[in-house]
């Protein structure tokens, strides 16, 4: 009996150690995965920054090109509207040239006796005020007489010959011609000498 009671506690204290190693194998599996748990959380959450960053990274990029496409079409704009409003400005210039052709022409037609009359002092004022006006937006006369001929701002519609003035020098001016700021409005008409 003595012996059967050895035995038996003997069987007891194995099966309290199995019990024992198979809860320490349990708590153990359970720590490995709550560890396990815990990195694919960690990698999860790091992914999920990682894609945050990204996301936020690609929309600061879209936002600082729309910012520089806008920034673009502001100045490619104010470009535009300078052009069509030096565009018109050159227009209304050309329909004024023949007015201002027309006061030179009728100036120079009068005698010295008909220049000292109020009539005649009256228009060379009006036409005096007329190119101040012109100067004042940027319309500029060229000049022709004495200068080296430059085809993109005079027309030659005669040739001479004169020893006095150098190659390709402009003797006379049959027109003015005019600029607008730096564009030309109309060539001077010239007489060319070589």
């Amino acid at each position: 009996m003595v012996k059967d009671k050895k035995k038996h506690s003997e069987e007891k204290i194995e099966n309290v150690d199995t019990e024992e190693t198979t809860s320490a194998e349990t708590v153990s599996e359970k720590s490995l995965d709550e560890k396990e748990l815990n990195k694919i959380k960690e990698e999860r959450e790091a992914s999920k920054e990682e894609e945050y960053k990204n996301k936020i990274d690609e929309l600061n990029d879209k936002l600082m090109r729309q910012m520089a496409e806008f920034d673009n079409f502001r100045k490619r704009t104010e470009k535009e509207k300078s052009q069509m409003y030096d565009l018109g400005a050159k227009g209304i210039v050309e329909k004024i040239l023949p007015i201002i052709d027309n006061f030179e022409r009728g100036l120079g037609s009068l005698s010295e006796e008909e220049r000292e009359g109020a009539f005649a002092k009256g228009i060379d004022k009006v036409y005096k005020q007329l190119m101040q006006c012109l100067a004042d937006v940027g319309v500029t006369p060229i000049e022709a007489v004495g200068k080296e001929f430059n085809p993109e701002i005079h027309n030659a519609v005669m040739h001479g010959e004169d020893e006095n003035l150098g190659e390709n020098t402009v003797a006379e001016e049959m027109q003015k011609g005019y600029m607008y700021k730096e564009s030309v409005v109309r060539p001077s008409m010239v007489k060319v000498v070589n």
